[in-house]
Formats: structure tokens, C-alpha cells, sequence
């Protein structure tokens, strides 16, 4: 019997209809003779709301304390989630994260995934029962109760696909796949039906949220399929896996954006070797993501380092450079959460040169000012004002013709089309 492993996010499950509706779509693929295994996220908002009344008690909560907190959303849209499938006369079990056997880190509210023991699971299964697992959690080597952070449940569906060896990922969202950009945004944005791991990671890096990084990363490192679905329609959606020659290779595939992140400068450090070396081991310290990196030409035998992180990392970054600044005797330290990092994707820029030039014209000819640049083999991002950020994806989108009727493939594959 093939093993399909489902998630589905807040929005799927936010009230008791929705659970009603996801039920009978778990129901639905298990009477087709499949095993299924569910991943939960927590109903609509509940995440915030436990976060925010766990500040309402302390401005500094522990982040042990805040796991434990955090982790209950999830539980509770399973248990109802299972009690909707009993309902419906089918047998299915509830599991936390820990009972799921998804080992992680020590690391509170961003642990990584070291392993999943999956024989609770697979016995349930076996057994002929579906089996819902608590998304965005597990149990660490400690045995603490730990969170795997933003997008943690899309990683906990994909780890747990690959320890049940699933046929496919599915993951049911509130819109109908990936987009060339965001569709509330731009009005002539076209679903994406196929798209490779590649370029679905610089995607979800880059801010498409429909995907977690590391749940991308996951599912590359295995091969392991991923259909991106509404939860509130039949239709196919996105299918990201390998990359084949019967995959369309666009030039660009898409513009993503986001401005989730704040652009931090350690100014006036000394240049020599091993002061960058401090400045990211800091950060590391911390657990903080570092994204775009710029160092500036010596002046006087100083210079400053730039790097974008994570928004909701600064206060970590702040409280890590601080010592770092007082440590080199450096001239200070500055962050800026005003910025909006805007990328253009796509495979076929690696055989088509005119991108880096066409993008940066566009956004001169709106005037807007690129305060930082970095790129990789299918991936050129620019950081700018976060209140130019909308009119720079429309004219981007328009500009690199993503809508159904201009799409420009790349070249040497155009006549397989």
C-alpha cells in the first residue's frame, strides 16, 4: 500500500468547518488505498496569540517556556482533527511530536531535525488507522520539548515522508500552488505547474512564502516529490521535484520578495584577517541567519560589514554585535528594518545574459536606489526601500513577461515546447 504523507496549514483548519472539509479530504485519499499520515499546523492564528499573551506576562519569556507554550497549538488542531475523522467513521490517532519520534537539536524555537524514528507511525498505519502528527515540533536529545521555527511544519511533513519512504509530500495551503509572484499583489500572476528544487529553494529563501526553506532543502536532499495544493479545491497545483528535460525553462521563473528582514552594519571595524571571522561567528553564537553580505573598500585601515538577517532576529543580532563592537573597538553599530529585498528567479539565467542589466534598469527607471546586490547561477536579489517594494515587483513582473501570454523560455530549450 502506498504511503502519502499530507500537511496542512493554519488557515486549512481554522474552524470547525474547515476541519470538517479537512477530513474528508484525508478521508477521501485513504479510501483510494493509501496509507495517510497528516501533518497539523496550528488553526489560523493561534501561534501569535499564544506568543503575544506569553509577552503579556514577560517582555523576555524563556524560550524553553515559550516551546512548551507554542507547541500546544498544534496538538489541539490534531485532536480535533481527529475527533472530525471518527466522525466520519474512520479510525484515526492523534500524535505530538515527540510521540511522532522526530528527534531535534537543543536549539529552543529553531531546532533542526536530527532523525525521526517513525514505528509509532508506521504501526498506527499498519494497523489500518490514519495518523496525525503535531506539526512545527519535536523532542530534543535533552528531551525537551523544542519548535523547528517558521515553516516548521512543511519541514515535519517532508522529514516524515521520507522516513515512511511516501510516494509524494502534499502540502494543502490557502492558495492553489506557486505563483509567478504573489497573486494578491500582482494581478497577472500565473501558477507555476512544475518547478525544480533548485529553483524552489532561492523561491522560499528569497520570501515566497508558500514553501519553508528547509523543508525544500529536505526534500532535495532526498528527492522526495512535493505537490503544493489548496486545501480548499480538487485542482492540481505545483509539483516541485527534480529538474528534467520536460520541465518548461523559463528565463525568469519568478519575483519574490519580502520584507521580513532588517540590514545590519558594523561600522568602522579594522581591516584585517579575521574580523569578519568574529562579526558571523557572533551571529552564530546567537543563531542568527545571515543573507546578503557587503564589506566596503579600507579606509584608513577600517571599513564596515553590512549583512541582512531575519527581522525577527535583530534583537539577538543587536545583543551578539554589541560585544563584538566593544571587542574590535569599532565605531559602531547600526540596524535598519525599513528594507524590502526583491529577487528575480529563474534556471534559464544561466544561458542568457541581459538579466542582472534589465533588472536594474527597471528599477532605475522608477528611481529606485539599490542599496545592496548579490546573486547566485539562477537568482539576482536587490535590497531597497520597503515602501518601493510593490511597484518594483509589478514592474519587474511586467517587465520580464510573467504573465501566460508573455512567458520568454530559455533558448537552448525552446523548441521542446
Amino acid at each position: 500500500m502506498s504511503v502519502v504523507v499530507q500537511k496542512y496549514g493554519g488557515t486549512s483548519v481554522a474552524d470547525a468547518a474547515r476541519i470538517g472539509n479537512v477530513a474528508r479530504r484525508i478521508v477521501a485519499t485513504f479510501e483510494q488505498g493509501h496509507s495517510v499520515s497528516a501533518v497539523v499546523s496550528a488553526r489560523g492564528d493561534t501561534t501569535d496569540e499564544l506568543a503575544e499573551l506569553a509577552r503579556e506576562i514577560t517582555p523576555d519569556p524563556p524560550e524553553r517556556e515559550m516551546d512548551m507554550l507554542l507547541s500546544a497549538g498544534e496538538r489541539i488542531s490534531c485532536a480535533l482533527l481527529a475527533m472530525a475523522i471518527h466522525r466520519l467513521g474512520y479510525d484515526a490517532v492523534s500524535l505530538t511530536g515527540s510521540q511522532a519520534g522526530i528527534l531535534t537539536d537543543t536549539v529552543h524555537t529553531k531546532a533542526r531535525i536530527l532523525d525521526i524514528h517513525p514505528a509509532r507511525v508506521q504501526a498506527a498505519m499498519d494497523a489500518g488507522k490514519i495518523v496525525l502528527v503535531a506539526g512545527f515540533q519535536g523532542v530534543s536529545t535533552e528531551r525537551d520539548v523544542t519548535t523547528l521555527g517558521r515553516g516548521g511544519s512543511d519541514t515535519t511533513a517532508v522529514a516524515l515522508a521520507h522516513a515512511l519512504g511516501a510516494d509524494v509530500c502534499e502540502i494543502y495551503t490557502d492558495v492553489d500552488g506557486v505563483y509567478t509572484a504573489n497573486p494578491s499583489l500582482v494581478a497577472k500572476a500565473r501558477k507555476i505547474d512544475h518547478i525544480s528544487y533548485d529553483e524552489m529553494l532561492e523561491m522560499a529563501a528569497a520570501g515566497a512564502q508558500v514553501l519553508a526553506v528547509r523543508a525544500v532543502e529536505y526534500a532535495r536532499k532526498y528527492d522526495i516529490p512535493i505537490h503544493v495544493r489548496s486545501s480548499f479545491t480538487d485542482y492540481d497545483g505545483t509539483w516541485v521535484r527534480e529538474e528534467d528535460d520536460a520541465m518548461e525553462s523559463p528565463i525568469i521563473r519568478a519575483v519574490t520578495y519580502t520584507t521580513d528582514e532588517a540590514r545590519v552594519t558594523v561600522r568602522g571595524v579594522p581591516d584585517q584577517p579575521g574580523v569578519a571571522a568574529m562579526v558571523f561567528a557572533a551571529l552564530a553564537d546567537a543563531h542568527v541567519n545571515v543573507d546578503m553580505i557587503i564589506q566596503n573598500s579600507s579606509e584608513e585601515g577600517h571599513t564596515d560589514i553590512s549583512c541582512t538577517i531575519p527581522a525577527e532576529d535583530s534583537a539577538a543580532a543587536d545583543s551578539a554585535l554589541h560585544t563584538v563592537v566593544a571587542e574590535l573597538k569599532a565605531k559602531g553599530y547600526s540596524s535598519n528594518d525599513g528594507i524590502a529585498k526583491v529577487s528575480v528567479i529563474g534556471a534559464g539565467m544561466r544561458t542568457n545574459p541581459g538579466v542582472a542589466a534589465l533588472m536594474f534598469k527597471t528599477l532605475a527607471d522608477l528611481g529606485i536606489n539599490l542599496d545592496m546586490i548579490s546573486t547566485s547561477p539562477i537568482k539576482i536579489s536587490a535590497v531597497i526601500d520597503k515602501s518601493r517594494a510593490d511597484e518594483a515587483v509589478r514592474a519587474l513582473h511586467d517587465v520580464f513577461e510573467l504573465d501566460d501570454a508573455g512567458i520568454r523560455h530559455d533558448k537552448a530549450d525552446r523548441s521542446s515546447f
